[in-house]
């Protein structure tokens, strides 16, 4: 569940990705459980439980594990879960945001703290990397749903603030109190997106050479394999020509 960047669809975490499938069900299954105990149960009055629901159904999440998890905290059978955001850098200074949801924070904290140590990195205070990113609605759509131009007039007639395109899909942007507004203008456009989440985008990217990205690569796949994260986000790109070293 990290955020958008080009260097997060390379050939080889796809296998990663797949292995980690039933994971990412269970991290989804988690916030769609508090969005729902947190507001309505009814994803059409409940924005947040409403994004959650479009992001089980964008990764094929049966429809029936969807609803046993808003049933389970319609009963009172949910944990209560903590909302915490972790910040700190990895090797050579990048700047990294994990987002998770834990019912015990003295564990996920050490872990998550671990995690930067044996990386190279250090776990920051917070606010100490955030100030680098922006937060902000992310709304995906596949390279299909049209070319550069037509996406980036329809997201700006949808009150969009600006559209990062390339050969792999369309990412458009907006103000996180406008996400739900302008992702409704945008179905009625270009058809329903991919995706529609808030994000930490980071204000600047910094290219990485072969020896950090393994380091840093590391770090996100073992943050991304704890249950109590919930999303990393970081601010360096994988030139093509490490990508492809990287294999």
């Amino acid at each position: 569940m990290a955020g958008h960047s080009k260097w997060a669809n390379i050939q080889h975490r796809k296998g990663k990705q797949d292995k980690l499938r039933s994971k990412m069900f269970s991290k989804l299954a988690k916030e769609i459980t508090v969005a729902a105990k947190m507001g309505d149960p009814d994803p059409d009055k409940n924005p947040r439980l409403r994004l959650a629901v479009k992001a089980a159904k964008a990764v094929s999440m049966p429809k029936d594990v969807i609803d046993r998890a808003i049933k389970k905290s319609v009963a009172g059978d949910a944990e209560d879960y903590s909302e915490i955001r972790y910040e700190g850098y990895g090797v050579n200074g990048i700047a990294i945001i994990v987002e998770a949801l834990t019912d015990n924070v003295n564990r996920t904290a050490s872990n998550v703290r671990s995690y930067f140590s044996k990386c190279g990195g250090n776990l920051g205070t917070t606010g100490s990397v955030a100030h680098s990113f922006d937060r902000v609605g992310e709304i995906s759509y596949a390279v299909d749903a049209g070319d550069a131009d037509t996406v980036m007039m329809a997201a700006l007639d949808a009150g969009a603030d600006d559209v990062d395109s390339d050969d792999e899909g369309h990412w458009i942007y907006c103000q996180v109190e406008n996400l739900s507004e302008v992702s409704d203008a945008l179905e009625a456009a270009l058809g329903e997106s991919t995706e529609s989440k808030l994000v930490w985008r980071p204000q600047s990217r910094t290219e990485v050479d072969l020896e950090t990205a393994q380091k840093l690569m590391r770090l996100i796949d073992m943050l991304e394999e704890d249950d109590d994260v919930q999303a990393v986000t970081h601010n360096f790109d994988i030139p093509e020509e490490v990508a492809a070293q990287l294999g």
